[in-house]
Order: structure tokens, then sequence, then C-alpha cells
């Protein structure tokens, strides 16, 4: 975190506002402290966190960092490979290609699915799977691939599926590898609608049996099970989550249960993810994300962006805050937008017009007639807020983009609210419909070049409101209903600016 020293906002007929600026320079210890335990209530540098098709993540934590293994989400026959992502701090992250092909296996061909990655005895596994069969009749099921490293390459430990027939019911897709307290491994799987949980040997290549007779699968399929199931332990709790709904649909969700035993039984608690329709839909198959020796958990998946979605297979990876009651049971998660632009990317952004930079870990904006980057989300009533600095005194202006539509190139090339400060004097507020520009409300204010501005705003309704600092009394209030719901950003006008923590959530 940065430290922060005051400065004053003047407006009209108002006494002077508190406001902060950010200093140049971090401590290193907070730095340090920050990078070692990422404690955030959504990605920091914004979701989606990496980019391409992805889906269907796992996740461990190898080496001091933060290991995210996905589907590649493309048609069945081009997902002959996986890749994987690494991070020290779940903001910076590398991208390691082709750590599995499907060539390396004698058996799979095409649907290399839902990477499961565990390490044991010095080596790492992943376990996946392949052909999407359909019956017994079929080659397929879920391999094992083996390495010297987190990134491969991995090779076939045992030159066949580990489960390659049906058991229960269950398709034998979508696994979970668990390695509990005791040393004893679990493979949770299934698709179709049903779930089976089977013990891995310690060579964590064959399958066990259990007590009860020799039986190798025991079926625990909750109430509303689908696929993608995952398996978490914390306090000595059990936890099983799964996905519902269709995976190409917005429907997609994520549930769970609870036990006091790795094997069950689990009985639905309760929905804890689903689409929220301002920000992404089909939001599914999950993995979690523990920061060591804290209680610091993230719910990690997938879901389909707002805007011109390409087809189902349109899914990107995201993440956001796991939180959990005193009871043990698991918050709702919310969907939160985000991003300081710490990785140096702008990913899920489209800029219409100027030029946009974010490599300095905040977004640089060059002077242009109106250049705005936007955020493919669809609030209604919000909270919109940034860190705006303006760095010359040019008489220009830099602000807020809300509840737009129709963008394009320049200067008032969309539908929808503008709210900027400019170092003319000015805090603004307007309308752009069509290419015309109405000016709702202006105030004064002593903009100083250099410094850096919070500015927000509350729409509820017909209700808007801009704020500019830390005061919880705004600077601006007007009626307006022209537009109800639409897209959120940043937008310049005849001069540079830089923009940093942009912030968007459902207003309370």
């Amino acid at each position: 975190m940065k430290a922060a020293a005051p400065y004053f906002l003047l407006t009209a007929g108002l006494s002077p506002i508190l406001i902060l600026t950010t200093a140049s320079t971090a401590s290193t210890a907070s730095t340090l402290s920050t990078l070692s335990t990422p404690n955030f209530a959504t990605s920091e540098a914004g979701n989606p966190f990496v980019d391409g098709f992805y889906a269907d993540p796992d996740n461990e934590f190898y080496n001091n960092e933060y290991w995210v293994y996905p589907t590649s989400s493309y048609a069945y026959e081009k997902q002959t490979y996986l890749d994987a992502f690494s991070s020290p701090d779940l903001i910076h992250w590398t991208k390691h290609p082709n750590i599995l092909v499907a060539s390396d296996f004698s058996w799979a061909n095409r649907a290399i699915w839902a990477p499961a990655p565990i390490s044991r005895n010095g080596k790492y596994y992943l376990y996946f799977g392949a052909n999407d069969i359909q019956s017994d009749s079929e080659l397929g099921g879920i391999g094992v691939g083996i390495a010297d490293r987190p990134e491969g390459p991995y090779r076939d430990a045992i030159g066949k599926p580990l489960i390659g027939k049906y058991h229960n019911g269950a398709q034998p897709i979508d696994q979970d590898v668990f390695l509990d307290d005791d040393g004893q491994a679990y493979i949770y799987y299934g698709g179709h609608g049903h779930a089976n949980v089977a013990r891995l040997n310690e060579d964590m290549t064959s399958l066990g049996s259990f007590g009860d007779g020799g039986s190798v699968f025991k079926e625990i399929t909750p109430e509303n099970y689908v696929e993608g199931i995952q398996m978490v332990k914390r306090n000595g709790t059990y936890y099983l989550f799964w996905s519902e709904g269709g995976w190409g649909g917005p429907d997609y969700a994520v549930s769970y249960a609870m036990s006091s035993s790795p094997t069950g039984p689990f009985k639905r608690v309760a929905k804890i993810l689903q689409q929220d329709a301002a920000v992404a839909t089909g939001s599914g198959h999950n993995g979690v994300i523990h920061v060591p020796n804290t209680d610091i958990y993230y719910i990690v998946y997938h879901r389909h962006p707002l805007g011109d979605k390409i087809d189902a297979n349109d899914r990107r990876l995201a993440y956001d805050r796991l939180h959990f009651n005193g009871d043990g049971t698991v918050q709702p998660v919310r969907m939160l937008v985000h991003d300081n632009f710490n990785d140096g990317n702008m990913i899920g952004w489209t800029s219409y017009g100027g030029t946009w930079d974010p490599r300095s870990n905040a977004l640089k904006a060059g002077s242009s007639a109106g250049g705005k980057a936007l955020l493919h989300t669809n609030f209604g009533d919000v909270n919109l807020s940034a860190d705006i600095t303006i760095p010359a005194s040019n008489g220009g202006d830099a602000g807020l983009v809300f509840r737009a539509s129709n963008p394009g190139i320049g200067a008032d090339a969309y539908d929808g609210y503008y709210a900027g400060v400019g170092t003319g004097g000015k805090l603004v507020l307007g309308r752009a419909s069509g290419g015309s520009w109405t000016q709702l409300a202006v105030v004064k204010a002593d903009v100083r070049p250099g410094n850096k501005y919070i500015v927000r705003v509350q729409a509820k309704g017909n209700a808007i409101s801009v704020y500019a600092g830390d005061s919880t009394n705004a600077q601006i209030h007007v009626s307006d209903g022209s537009f109800g719901s639409g897209m959120n950003g940043v937008r310049v006008f005849q001069t540079d600016a830089v923009f940093d923590n942009v912030r968007v959530e459902h207003l309370p």
C-alpha cells in the first residue's frame, strides 16, 4: 500500500473537502507484505486475470507460487493441450504453454478437460479427462500425467486411463484430487449428473478400495449435482463444491456441501456463485485458492463475459474472495469489478479512440477528443469510482463514464453519462447521446495539476450524485432518467490523464 497525504478540493459555496493523494513510493515492508499475503476483495488487477479462452480452473501452491491449471476453451477437436499460469502474488501471471499435450498419451486425442494438479513424493501429477467418452465401449476417461516440475512436461504415467469406464452412472471427467492430513489421497469426479469418490494409493497412479467389502468407487452425488467437483478442507470440515446448470448457458453456477468425512455424506447447503447480469454470466466449475498460513480463500472459476459472445466456449478465468461465516458455512460470492492495473495490462477493457498505456501500474491516457476505455459491464444502480490525475494545466478534463451503450470513436460517440474533473476549475456532469453533449451540472473546483483526485459516482434510478474526494457529501445532485444501465469506464477530453483503482459495484 502507498502512503497518503492530504490536499483540498474547493467547490463553490462549500468548505474545503479533504482528499487523499498517493505518494509516489511505497514502503518496502508494506510491499513485501502485500506480495506474501494477498488480502484482496477480488482480483486487484482485474478479471479476467489472464488473457485467452480458458475454463475449468484448478490450482495448487507450488514453490511459493500460486499455480492455476485450466482447460483450453475451444471446440473438442482443438482441445489437445493444456496450459498453466503461475504467480507469486495473484497479480502478475506467467503463462506456461503446452505443459501437457495429447500426443504424449497414446490413448488420448481430443477433449482434454479440467486438469487437477497435486504433488507427492517429489513428483508433480496432473489428472485430466480425455475424449469425452459416452459409453464403456469407447476409449478415454481420466488420465494422469507425471512431471518433475509444476510446468511439466507431463508424460503418461501408466499408458492408459486411470478411470476408463462408467461407474454408478458417472462419466469419467471433471476430476479433483485431494490429499488429506493423514496421507490418504482421494479422487473425486463425475459428469452426467453423478459423482464418485475413490481412494488413490500412495503411488498416485492406482486406485485402492474402501473397507466395505472392497468397493473401489463410492457414489456421493449431492442434490442438483451436474459436474465440476472440487474438495477443500478447512478447520476439520470437508467442503464439496460442484457446478449446476449447463456449462454453455448463463445459469451455470456453483453450490456446496459440508461433511465431517472426506467421503460424505454430502448434503447440499446452498448455491454460492451464480451469474450477475451486470458483470458476467455462466460462472462455474471452480477451484479454491488458499493463501498459506492464513484464513484467506478465493474462488477461482470461469465465466462468460458480457457483450458480443463468440460462442459457448467464450469463457474466461476470474477469481473473487471466498468468505466463511462463524459456523463454517460459505457466504454467497460477490463478483466485484476492480482494476488497479498493477499487472501492467488492461485485459477486459475496450478502447474507443485515444491512446492507452497500463504498463506503469496505472492507466495512462493520451490527450484526445473524447477517447474512452470501457468495461463490458451493465450496471444500473451503481457505485463507480477511480483515482484520477491530470498532469498538466491545459483546460481539458478526465473522468468516469457510466450507463453507456453504443460506444464509438469521437468526442461524444456513445449514449450515456460522464462525470469529470478538469484543471480549468470544474467538476462537471453531463450526458452524451448520438454524438451530442448535454451538460447537466457544473461546480467550481480547485483541481491542481499532478494531484490525485478520487472521483465517485452514485447512480440510483434517476438520482445521480457526483463526489470528489472522501467527503460523504456530494458536490453534484441531478435527476435524469435518460439512460438506465450500461457500460462503465473512463474518458479524457483534450488532456493527458492517469487512472488508477477503478471500482464498480452495485449500490447496497
